[in-house]
């Protein structure tokens, strides 16, 4: 099967349309249609469904799209590895982890990575969907438990807990809790029980919504909670990493805490040897021993 009308029949799939796919590839409209037309007759088989608005894989052209989009991964990541094999570090290195972690802990330390690798480009793609690293939706992933899926090198971080924290001029102007009873004088912020994460913070978010409290505020991530927590608006639940960076927030009821939050760095096996992602796992682990011995003076 010729390997140029695959590459230009994976970017009309892909575009859904001749004139974006022709811009993609640097090819008029016309080429691009005789490319494919060509490929149906070598194949003896309709691959797309024409319509005004586009075009639409027929059954046979979803085969065939599942194909070379299996073509398009192997070659990005022969691609990388060839890449990796230079002795600097660049190019794109797609991260994955959840919006919490990803807004409050990481972004704000990467520019001493970047002063390190600057001509690394980090896609951070921040979701609490669990993104598949085999199939290469992401190469490397920083995630609050164990991945589960086969053919990934996997590394435990650290452990997290849910504290309780206000800022010390909303506790001046309102008084501190000393006791769960005391949370019925004060505004509770967390995030919404139908948002998604940790199956443990779910737990202590319901069981502190249990009890009566004057007012409260939920939102559907920790970055929320976060900016409602250091504009004085009440006391919110939040990872006990927070504390490094602000130290200024006060930490209530010491007490009250989640079970473990075990957080885990996973890269599919195939990348063993990427110095890119070699790069990045020696960073996040630096960081995270730099921030236990804060946390420990």
């Amino acid at each position: 099967m010729d390997w140029d009308k695959l590459r230009i029949f994976h970017a009309v799939a892909d575009a859904g349309s001749l004139t974006h796919a022709g811009e993609v590839l640097k090819l008029s409209q016309s080429a691009v249609s005789r490319q494919i037309r060509a490929l149906e007759e070598g194949l003896d088989s309709i691959l797309f469904h024409r319509h005004a608005r586009g075009l639409i894989l027929t059954e046979q052209g979803e085969l065939l799209f599942e194909a070379t989009k299996a073509m398009s991964r192997t070659l990005e990541s022969t691609a990388a590895r060839i890449r990796d094999a230079e002795d600097e570090v660049f190019g794109e290195l797609r991260v994955t982890t959840t919006t919490g972690f990803g807004t409050l802990f990481l972004a704000p330390r990467l520019p001493s990575l970047y002063a390190q690798y600057p001509d690394l480009k980090i896609d951070l793609m921040l979701e609490e969907r669990v993104l598949d690293l085999p199939m290469r939706e992401a190469d490397v992933a920083i995630r609050m438990k164990e991945p589960s899926q086969a053919d990934l090198i996997r590394k435990r971080l650290m452990t997290v807990n849910m504290r309780l924290y206000a800022t010390a001029e909303y506790l001046r102007a309102n008084g501190t809790p000393n006791t769960l009873e005391d949370l019925a004088d004060f505004r509770l912020i967390s995030q919404n029980i139908s948002s998604a994460q940790v199956s443990v913070g779910a737990q202590l978010i319901r069981e502190l919504n249990a009890r009566p409290v004057r007012s409260s505020f939920t939102v559907n991530n920790y970055f929320g909670v976060l900016q409602a927590v250091v504009n004085h608006l009440g006391i919110g639940l939040l990872p006990d990493y927070v504390s490094e960076d602000f130290p200024d927030l006060v930490h209530v009821l010491p007490d009250v805490a989640s079970g473990d939050i075990p957080v885990f760095l996973a890269y599919p096996e195939e990348l063993r040897h990427s110095r890119r992602i070699s790069a990045f796992r020696d960073f996040v682990v630096e960081e995270i021993v730099a921030y236990r011995r804060g946390r420990q003076i």
